[in-house]
């Protein structure tokens, strides 16, 4: 069964790989379905090159079926299937002593600093395994990574039921973060540029705005009765939506930056003084956001369906990522780590 290897050059290799036997305290995985995210095509434009040792496979958002155990290994059992929560800690510092190994200086994401699941046979320490429950296709289970982003996005921004919510940016993770916002309860506002992605958070029941079309400031304020949002979720990473964010937040609101920010951009901080604003950052994810991501796709609650874009199989790989990469109309890809 083959390996997608991602070369140098920025091309995939498919090479035969037979799965090796787990070391203690490792679980051999049947890839099933691995989604293809903005990590990944960042990867491929060559902008996290300092991290990779090429050829290497990428890849993180899998789901996938226990093949084989290593010695200790008790937390599962072959023929379970699972998804992976992809953060390795290798060692203590301040964050993992506190308890937030999620944001260790440590911790070695697997998909980028070390092989990922863009392959047949994967192996990976049992302990970053969560067990999915009955009913849940593996197919919706490749969602559980992205939608784990969304859970902890919105924890961090303490939602409660019946606030108001203003989400900058409806690419995959601004979709999941409204759409976990919803299922929590608030109303909620997305504003994008693309008109497919508009017209796709409209079919899912929310309220939008195109700020490259409309007043932003005016557009919230008419959704909040003049009040401002209690909650602005900032995923774009765009210097425009960065520097109006607290503009459109209401007095004691929350300012959650969701986006990857490479370079510092201006931020309205007089609004921060004013307005008496949280900012808050958020990273990746948590064992608890991962939890929740599984019980609420397997409830029923978030419908990732209309999400899906584009399955390749994994021998198609490169088509994949150049369809990526090209269109912006793409919402999410999946890749069929076995055929």
């Amino acid at each position: 069964m083959p390996a997608a290897l991602l070369n140098e050059d920025k091309t995939f290799d498919l090479q035969p790989s037979a799965p090796e036997a787990p070391g203690p305290g490792q679980v051999t995985l049947d890839v099933a379905w691995c989604g293809v995210c903005g990590t990944d095509l960042h990867i491929h434009k060559g902008h996290m090159d300092q991290r990779l040792s090429f050829p290497q496979v990428i890849g993180h958002e899998a789901s996938a079926v226990v093949a084989a155990l290593g010695e200790g290994v008790e937390n599962v059992a072959v023929g379970d299937p699972v998804v992976v929560r992809p953060l390795d800690v290798q060692g203590e510092c301040t964050a993992s002593k506190r308890g937030y190994s999620h944001i260790s200086s440590k911790m070695k994401f697997i998909g980028i600093d070390s092989p990922g699941a863009f392959q047949s046979h994967w192996n990976v320490p049992a302990e970053l395994l969560h067990k999915l429950p009955e009913g849940l296709d593996l197919k919706t289970a490749a969602f559980v990574e992205p939608l784990a982003v969304a859970c902890h996005d919105v924890r961090m921004a303490r939602l409660e039921s019946g606030e108001r919510a203003v989400v900058l940016g409806g690419g995959p993770i601004g979709m999941l973060v409204a759409m976990v916002a919803k299922a929590s309860g608030a109303s909620v506002l997305l504003s994008e540029v693309n008109p497919t992605r508009l017209k796709l958070a409209e079919s899912l029941g929310f309220s939008t705005v195109n700020p490259a079309e409309a007043d932003i400031e005016e557009a919230v304020k008419e959704f909040t009765a003049g009040d401002g949002a209690e909650i602005v979720f900032e995923v774009s990473g765009a210097a425009g939506p960065i520097e109006m964010m607290t503009k459109l937040a209401g007095v004691r609101g929350r300012v959650v930056v969701v986006a990857i920010v490479p370079k510092p951009v201006p931020v309205d901080l007089f609004q921060v003084f004013w307005k008496e604003l949280q900012i808050i950052g958020t990273r990746v994810y948590e064992p608890e956001d991962y939890d929740r991501a599984i019980a609420m796709l397997a409830a029923g609650q978030i419908d990732t369906g209309k999400l899906i874009t584009g399955e390749y199989e994994l021998s198609r790989i490169g088509e994949a990522f150049e369809s990526l990469g090209s269109s912006p109309e793409h919402m999410k890809v999946l890749i069929d780590c076995q055929k």
